[in-house]
């Protein structure tokens, strides 16, 4: 039994002052408000959430995309091209070691667990590694380093666009056919299956691009009781490739094909109709936001006021991992709401606060886009826990949504003090307990590929 005292903490109750948690093999034991100090003792405590969308690698090519070349439009797909090339390059040692510093940030940064779109798995040149699921095996090793907690999600990538044509010498180390990622997920599972108990695994066609309609109930049957993740609807050429192959827009496409419901994720969705945000979001999935992301590669603004208004469930990822930062892709989702309306608290409601509104959406969705027992300081669930520094100047004073509110829109990831994963306490004074062995590793693994890039 291990004790975390709180002066306040945001309880399913609501904020609670004086609260006790017990924990008991990384679960939550027992919540009671009003008790003595006790053990750890922290200011502000809130459940963590995860990080619902990551493409660990990524981390590596931040700040080298950012110069214009002889193409006067640079977008999407030119970012896209550099990455190919990026990928040319990267070991199974550098996939690990990247991966371990991205989860450390993300602990750093509030997050408990890593929900990792895994697309990456063969060697240059699309040849298997003599084990299929290498890099997937990667992640995981990454994982216990870090002490984060892990939700696998194997992509699932075959082709080249909607017309079937093959992969491009970029995309060929994602590639599988149906039979040879059957077996790549098999192994990947069983490396999760041996991990720890809060891990979890589930599924992820790549997109409508690359996971043709054929394959697509094989594919989603391999994790029954999984999430299933999509990236959907994110550029307006993806939107036009699907319109012309289908005669449909793809969210129209996949709520007419796919009914889909609480099981499914669908990332970013920047690219959508009304009648296709309300649709989407009365079908019980989950929009999975990355706005650090969105705005980086030009995506688009997801329409967060709609979704909300109809109910729609959101999660937050970090995507690129360009920036990992809780805090501000939160206030990016709302903020980017006022630009486009000219309005201000875009998302707060008459009984919430924005901060409030945004971050109970976010630990709530990310907890079902994670397929993990969390979201909640609540008996029973992973003791998934964030603390916020109460002296920090910003929140000197504040209590109750106000706590929130300072944290998104005045504040920043500096605000953390102790983070948990399933009861690891892995973060202390703002900074990861294995921080310099971690960021040692990184920088080693990076120098090399930096220097060609």
């Amino acid at each position: 039994m291990e004790h975390v005292w709180a002066r306040t903490a945001l309880t399913p109750a609501g904020w609670q002052d004086d609260v006790l948690i017990t924990l008991d093999a990384g679960r939550i034991a027992s919540v009671t408000p009003g008790s003595a100090p006790q053990g750890t003792r922290t200011g502000c405590l809130l459940p963590a959430p995860a990080n619902a969308h990551s493409h660990a690698f990524q981390r590596a090519m931040a700040g080298l995309t950012e110069r214009r070349g002889p193409n006067p439009s640079d977008s999407f797909w030119t970012w896209r091209q550099l990455m190919f090339r990026f990928l040319d390059r990267i070991t199974p040692e550098q996939v690990e070691a990247i991966a371990a510093f991205v989860q450390m940030e993300m602990l750093e940064a509030g997050y408990a667990t890593n929900v990792e779109f895994h697309y990456l798995h063969h060697q240059p040149g699309g040849t298997p590694y003599g084990r299929l699921s290498e890099l997937s095996q990667r992640i995981a090793e990454a994982a216990d380093q870090s002490g984060i907690g892990l939700t696998l999600l194997p992509v699932f990538y075959q082709t080249g666009g909607l017309d079937g044509r093959g992969l491009a010498p970029g995309q060929q180390r994602f590639g599988n056919d149906v039979a040879r990622f059957s077996v790549l997920v098999e192994e990947a599972r069983a490396r999760i299956a041996a991990g720890p108990k809060d891990w979890g695994f589930g599924i992820a066609p790549h997109s409508l691009r690359a996971a043709p309609a054929s394959a697509l109930h094989d594919v989603t049957t391999l994790a029954p009781d999984g999430p299933i993740h999509m990236h959907l609807a994110e550029q307006k050429a993806e939107v036009e490739e699907v319109l012309a192959a289908y005669g449909k827009r793809p969210v129209e496409w996949v709520l007419d094909t796919l009914s889909p419901d609480h099981r499914w994720h669908f990332i970013h969705c920047t690219q959508m109709e009304p009648h296709e945000t309300e649709g989407l979001a009365r079908s019980g999935a989950t929009a999975v936001l990355c706005p650090l992301t969105e705005a980086s590669l030009g995506d688009g603004i997801f329409d967060g006021v709609r979704w909300m208004n109809a109910n729609g469930r959101i999660a937050i990822g970090s995507d690129s991992n360009i920036r990992i930062a809780l805090a501000e892709e939160l206030r990016q989702l709302d903020t980017s709401q006022r630009l486009r309306d000219h309005s201000r608290a875009a998302l707060a409601t008459p009984e919430r606060s924005t901060g409030r509104r945004l971050f109970e959406a976010a630990i709530q969705g990310g907890a079902g886009a994670a397929g993990r027992q969390t979201g909640a300081l609540a008996v029973g669930n992973w003791a998934d826990m964030l603390a916020l520094d109460a002296n920090h100047p910003d929140l000197d004073g504040m209590n109750g949504d106000l706590i929130l509110d300072s944290y998104i829109f005045a504040g920043d990831d500096r605000m953390v003090h102790d983070v948990w994963s399933a009861g690891r306490h892995m973060v202390t004074q703002g900074r990861h307990i294995h921080r310099d062995g971690i960021e040692a590793a990184y920088r080693a693994a990076v120098r090399e590929l930096r220097a060609t890039a």
